[in-house]
C-alpha cells in the first residue's frame, strides 16, 4: 500500500522497538498516528499482531505508556499496534466541545450523518487501512490477528471481531462498553454519528451477539467490581451483565472474569494485560496449528 509513513519517535525496550508513525489517511481524510511495538522475535521472521483500541479521551500513547504490555509482548513474540481514538483537527463544528464525543471519542464506527461522515470512519481505519499499512511495512504474519481494547476501545474490539469474524483469531476486552444502545455514552455517539440510537444496534456488541452469535473464537472479557462506570443504575455505562447474558444465550465460547476491588483505568489494565497477551498468543498458536 503506497502510504508514506513519517517516523515521529523511537524507543528501545525489552529487546524490541517502540515506534510512532504518522500518515495521511484516505479513510479519515486527516493525518493519523499510531504506535507499534516490534518484539525481538521479529528480527528472525514474521510474527502475529495484536491491535489495542483505547478508550474515551485517549490517544495512541495511553496504552503503550501505561500498560507495561511490551514486556509480555516481547516474551510472547507478538507485535502490538495502538492507533489513535479518532481523527484530529478535522475542523468540524462541535468536535472539541465534550470529552465523550468527537475528538478522542470516535467510537470505532463509520459515521453516516453528513456532518461527520467525511472524517469519522474509525471502524474502516482500524479494520482496513491501518492493517493494510501495518502488514505492508512491518514483519507481520498475515491472517493471524488479535484485537483487544479498553472501555470504548473494548467496545471497538468486540464489534470489529463480530463484524469481521474471519479477520481475527482472538478477541478480548477490558471494561468494554458492552451495550452502547442502552447507555448514555452510546446513545450520544450513535445519535450524532449515525442519526439514531436504533442505527447503533449494528455497532453494539450485545445486539450483534444476539443477532449473529455465536462467533468462531473464544472471547475474554475482564471487568472490575469497583468500576464506577458500571456500579449502580445511575452510572451503568458498561452493562457487562447484558453481554454475559447474551453470550450464554447464544452458547458463545467465552471467559468472563470479575476482579474484586478493581476500578476502570490503567491500574486495572496493567494488572491483567499479561493474561490477555498470553491468551491472544495461545489462541493464535492454536489457529496456526489447525491451519486457521
Amino acid at each position: 500500500m503506497g502510504v508514506e509513513l513519517t517516523l515521529k519517535a523511537q524507543n528501545a525496550l525489552y529487546g524490541g522497538k517502540l515506534l510512532k508513525y504518522t500518515h495521511k489517511s484516505a479513510v479519515t481524510n486527516t493525518d493519523m498516528t499510531f504506535n507499534i511495538y516490534i518484539p525481538p522475535a521479529a528480527e528472525f521472521g514474521k510474527v502475529p499482531a495484536i491491535y489495542f483500541l483505547s478508550g474515551l479521551t485517549c490517544t495512541e500513547d495511553n496504552f503503550m505508556q501505561k500498560s507495561g504490555a511490551q514486556k509480555q509482548a516481547a516474551e510472547s513474540g507478538v507485535i502490538l499496534v495502538a492507533p489513535d481514538t479518532s481523527p484530529r483537527g478535522a475542523g468540524i463544528e462541535g468536535e472539541d466541545d465534550s470529552w465523550d464525543f468527537g475528538t478522542g471519542a470516535g467510537f470505532y464506527v463509520n459515521a453516516t450523518a453528513e456532518k461527520w461522515s467525511k472524517h469519522y470512519n474509525m471502524f474502516d481505519y482500524v479494520n482496513k487501512e491501518l492493517q493494510e499499512i501495518v502488514e505492508a511495512n512491518f514483519p507481520v504474519l498475515p491472517g493471524f490477528r488479535g484485537i483487544t481494547g479498553h472501555s470504548m476501545g473494548g467496545h471497538g474490539a468486540l464489534i470489529s471481531a463480530f463484524k469481521n469474524p474471519n479477520q481475527y483469531v482472538s478477541v478480548s476486552a477490558f471494561s468494554p462498553i458492552c451495550h452502547p444502545t442502552k447507555c448514555p455514552w452510546g446513545e450520544k455517539a450513535f445519535t450524532n454519528y449515525l442519526g439514531s440510537v436504533e442505527a447503533g444496534k449494528d455497532w453494539d456488541a450485545t445486539e450483534l451477539m444476539l443477532k449473529n452469535g455465536p462467533f468462531p473464537f473464544t472471547i475474554m472479557c475482564d471487568v472490575g467490581t469497583a468500576d464506577p462506570w458500571s456500579v449502580g443504575a445511575e452510572v451503568n455505562q458498561l452493562r457487562p451483565d447484558d453481554f454475559d447474558a447474551a453470550m450464554k444465550e447464544k452458547g458463545q465460547d467465552h471467559i468472563s472474569r470479575k476482579h474484586e476491588g478493581y476500578e476502570h483505568g490503567y491500574y486495572f489494565v496493567s494488572t491483567f494485560i499479561e493474561d490477555h497477551i498470553k491468551f491472544h498468543a495461545e489462541e493464535i498458536s492454536k489457529a496456526a496449528a489447525r491451519g486457521k
